[in-house]
């Protein structure tokens, strides 16, 4: 009589008993391979995340090259006038020199106007190459991060919720950015433009005394 009352165990509940530990066991990596959605997705992401280091190491190049150029035009712009003053100190032999003493005194000025020009755009030029290299390093931290819940959650990562996340965590950093922090009247390009200038006017003053007495 007990044996008549056995459960038979079946192939298809074999199987399905089977199965469903197999599933719940998956690697996340593994349920990605096996869905299309979500393996476009990764693909996707990963696609952009390389062209945002391509980016960044461009940008980087960039600002390098920037900053050579201008540490040129530096040491050209006190090269350029203390070249200018020993000569004028050299050949001042005769007191007519004061009567023509503008001629190297506009020279030196468009000079120094060229060369504050030309710093000034290059100092703009490298703020502005930081400004889209700090916002390629956030979009990337960005990317990495959903790239990181997608191959932890697998299945279970919700592409419209995520994404949603995403870009709303973009539009706040720009707002953020745009008008919530303090308004800077004054910046380091605008005293490095001050600092040359004056340096400008005293080598004027130079140029008249040294032409003069």
């Amino acid at each position: 009589m007990a044996e008549e009352t056995t459960t038979t165990t079946t192939p298809a509940t074999i199987n399905t008993s089977i199965m469903i530990p197999l599933s719940k066991s998956l690697h996340p990596l593994h349920e990605i391979a096996m869905t299309p959605t979500h393996k476009l997705l990764l693909k996707q992401w990963l696609k952009e995340e390389e062209l945002i280091l391509n980016r960044i190491a461009q940008k980087e190049t960039q600002i390098d090259s920037v900053r050579k150029e201008l540490t040129h035009l530096y040491c050209f712009f006190f090269l350029f006038h203390s070249l200018s003053l020993i000569l004028l100190f050299s050949t001042t032999s005769s007191s007519s020199t004061c009567s023509r003493s503008w001629i190297p005194s506009i020279c030196s000025l468009i000079c120094s106007l060229g060369l504050i020009w030309a710093v000034r755009y290059k100092t703009d030029t490298e703020w502005h190459l930081e400004r889209l290299l700090e916002r390629e390093k956030e979009d990337g931290r960005l990317l990495g991060k959903c790239v990181e819940e997608l191959k932890k959650k697998g299945l279970e990562f919700d592409l419209l919720k995520e994404v949603d996340a995403l870009r709303r965590a973009k539009s706040l950093r720009v707002e953020a950015k745009s008008g919530g922090g303090p308004v800077k009247k004054w910046s380091a390009r605008d005293f490095v433009t001050m600092f040359f200038f004056c340096v400008s006017c005293s080598v004027l003053a130079l140029t008249r005394v040294i032409l003069c007495d």
